[in-house]
């Protein structure tokens, strides 16, 4: 007996294939989009070195005598993996120290540069306060922190004025941070050394206002890119908190 429930048969999608001449004319257009644009990245990149170059001997004079009065603190995130090229940092530092920088926090997520660098700070940074950071200390903060916020509303002498619903604001989250050690100021300049684009787990809540930019790899970095990251944020106007 017939199944009248049965679903009628899936009829066969048919195939379509470009024609042979089509595609060859699209592979060519894609290798010469290709060409194009490597012709562009290596372009790009021979005029940045070019212009670092440039900005290290001098021959630039806007560059000199860099305007650093709203760049109150400076921090420089590191890749982990190129951290470990301790003399690469070293001289990272001793040119942000050069350059007149006063307060810089230095920052990788797996904490090498704690590790190499700890008490190995004073012969190349000239006075310059620098503090270390890795990602332990970000995550470890915020727990603190919120412990800390956790027992102040638990108090009896803060819960005596019948707050059901007690909302947290920012500058108590601060304040949290600050009481258990783990606040400061926020950068406002973020320096990125490493592969990608991001700030590698440096702490959120301590780069809402910052300038950031990507600086490309350690092992690649040039003064003069440094001094055109400082002399570009040097023009910013930051209107923030008014």
């Amino acid at each position: 007996m017939t199944n009248i429930l049965a679903p009628p048969p899936v009829q066969p999608i048919p195939s379509f294939r470009l024609p042979w001449f089509v595609r060859l004319v699209l592979r060519q257009c894609w290798l010469m989009i290709h060409l194009l644009f490597s012709i562009y990245q290596f372009g790009s990149h021979f005029l940045q070195v070019v212009e670092s170059y440039i900005i290290s001997l001098g021959l630039l004079q806007s560059y000199q005598n860099l305007q650093l009065h709203n760049l109150r603190h400076l921090a420089i995130v590191v890749d982990s993996e190129e951290a470990r090229n301790t003399l690469k940092v070293k001289e990272l530092l001793h040119w942000v120290s050069k350059i007149g920088v006063n307060y810089l926090t230095l920052y990788d997520m797996e904490g090498v540069l704690k590790k190499s660098l700890d008490g190995d700070l004073s012969n190349f940074t000239s006075g310059m306060t620098v503090k270390l950071l890795s990602f332990t200390d970000g995550k470890g903060g915020l727990a603190k922190a919120a412990s800390f916020l956790c027992s102040k509303y638990q108090n009896d002498e803060l819960t005596s004025y019948n707050m059901k619903d007690p909302k947290i604001t920012e500058s108590e989250i601060s304040d949290a941070l600050n009481a258990v050690g783990c606040g400061g100021p926020d950068p406002d300049l973020l320096l990125v050394y490493g592969p990608v684009r991001c700030h590698l787990g440096f702490p959120a809540w301590r780069i809402r206002y910052t300038e950031i930019i990507h600086m490309g790899s350690l092992k690649s970095m040039k003064y003069g890119a440094i001094l055109k990251a400082l002399f570009e944020f040097s023009k910013k106007q930051q209107n923030y908190g008014s």
